[in-house]
Order: structure tokens, then C-alpha cells, then sequence
């Protein structure tokens, strides 16, 4: 069953292709990376997927719903979160008052509801590693915990499809390895489809059942970690570079 469909997506501006025909398939209860060089395409495709751009031609689909054309605020209702590569927070308020902001697509009478809510945000802080920040500001925390908040609010909107932008971009080897986890964890237990892009490729050969590759907004290879891995056209698109697995 899938989780998100991408067919035959191209992007362009002004002139220049930025995706070119590219398709690929997201599995429910994936985790599913997507990998590249710098300027491959890799944030444009989240971009499409998250509604922020509109492609030239082809189509996405999640769960069977078309999101070409659509809005972010109305791909967010229907069940996609994602964060960003640059943490993106209200640094003034506590860190319970960040991850309510992710269920605002689930809230429609607050008074009703506003206990569960917050019953729902303490749960997710603990499944994080939250919970005993849960009153200080968001931004006086560590740039990882910060990360963690920001992960935290994607969850808080309940989503069926999880984009993860970078997730462990900045992080020493320890904060890796526990984030690497928490993804792991958020398939498993909440069995929630994630696309993932990472440049950290010991992450990504760890912890994805499967990789897509581009190379200048082309997909050059699809499949398992080990598929990909032994890829010669992903070993060429990251020739003269540091080996990256």
C-alpha cells in the first residue's frame, strides 16, 4: 500500500529543470530517504510534496488524494507534516506552547477540547524527550532539543505522511545516533510513513528500508540501502567527494 506517489514529477524556473520526470513510491510504514548531492533536486521534491511549489507537469499523490495545486495549510489537513532543515520556532514561548501549534489542523472548538490537547502534547513530549521542558522557552534549549521540539510539533498534527527535512543536520555523533532512533521509533510504534532527506549517509543506510537517488533533478537509482549503495551511477554522482558510506 502506499503512503505517498510521486509520477512523473518536473520542476522548472526560469528555464532551468530542477526536477526532471521524476517517479517514485513511498510504502506505508516506510521509512524512505532521498539522497543526493548538493543541487540534486532534493528540496524541491519536499517543496512540491508540501505544496510550497507547483510543478510543471506530473503529480503527487498521498493515500490516493492528488495535492498537485493544493495549498500547504490544505496538504497539512490532510495529513502531512513536515519540519525544516532551519529550525523554525516561536523562541519566546515554552516548549508545550510550540507543540500545540502543530494540532491547530485538529482543533476545532479549543474550550471542548483544549484538556486533550494538552493531554495529546504531553504524550508526544514524552515520546520525544520532552517533557521536562515542557515550560521553558523553546528557544533557550540546546540546538538539538530544539530539533527535537520541531519534530515534536510535526507529530502533534497526528500525520499519516512525515517529511523530515535534515533532521540531524548540525549534530555531533551522539545527537545522530539518537535521532536515528527517534525515527525509527516513530515508525515503529506510531507506524507513520516518513520521506526523509539526509546528507549524513550513515543515517540514512542505517535506518531506510528505502532510498531514492537524484543527480541534478534526475533519479538515478531507486531501491534498497544496498541496491543504492552498490549503484555506479550514484558512486559517479558522488565522485571526487568524501566516500559518503
Amino acid at each position: 500500500m502506499s503512503a505517498l506517489t510521486v509520477d512523473d514529477l518536473t520542476v522548472r524556473f526560469a528555464g532551468v529543470t530542477a526536477l526532471a520526470g521524476v517517479s517514485f513510491t513511498v510504502r506505508a510504514g516506510d521509512i524512505h530517504a532521498v539522497i543526493g548531492p548538493n543541487g540534486a533536486g532534493k528540496s524541491t521534491l519536499f517543496n512540491v510534496v508540501s505544496g510550497a511549489y507547483r510543478p510543471a507537469s506530473g503529480s503527487v499523490t498521498v493515500h490516493g488524494t492528488r495535492l498537485t495545486g493544493l495549498a500547504p495549510h490544505r496538504i497539512a489537513r490532510l495529513g502531512v507534516a513536515r519540519t525544516f532543515q532551519n529550525i523554525a520556532l516561536l523562541p519566546g514561548e515554552t516548549v508545550e506552547e510550540n507543540l500545540l501549534l502543530g494540532r491547530h489542523r485538529l482543533i476545532r472548538a479549543w474550550r471542548r477540547g483544549s484538556g486533550r490537547h494538552r493531554d495529546r502534547v504531553r504524550e508526544i513530549a514524552a515520546f520525544v524527550g520532552l517533557t521536562r521542558w515542557l515550560d521553558t522557552p523553546a528557544g533557550t534549549l540546546s540546538y538539538g532539543d530544539q530539533k527535537r521540539v520541531e519534530l515534536g510539533r510535526a507529530l502533534c498534527g497526528e500525520p499519516d505522511l512525515l517529511l523530515l527535512d535534515e533532521p540531524a543536520a548540525g549534530m555531533n555523533a551522539t545527537e545522530t545516533a539518537a535521532v536515528a532512533g527517534l525515527i525509527r521509533a516513530i515508525r515503529n510504534s506510531l507506524g507513520i510513513a516518513i520521506l526523509l532527506v539526509e546528507h549524513d549517509m550513515g543515517l540514512v543506510m542505517g535506518i531506510a528500508d528505502r532510498i531514492t537517488a537524484l543527480d541534478f533533478g534526475v533519479l538515478i537509482a531507486d531501491g534498497t540501502p544496498a541496491e543504492v549503495r552498490a549503484d555506479p551511477a550514484v558512486q559517479t554522482a558522488y565522485l571526487g567527494l568524501e566516500t559518503p558510506w
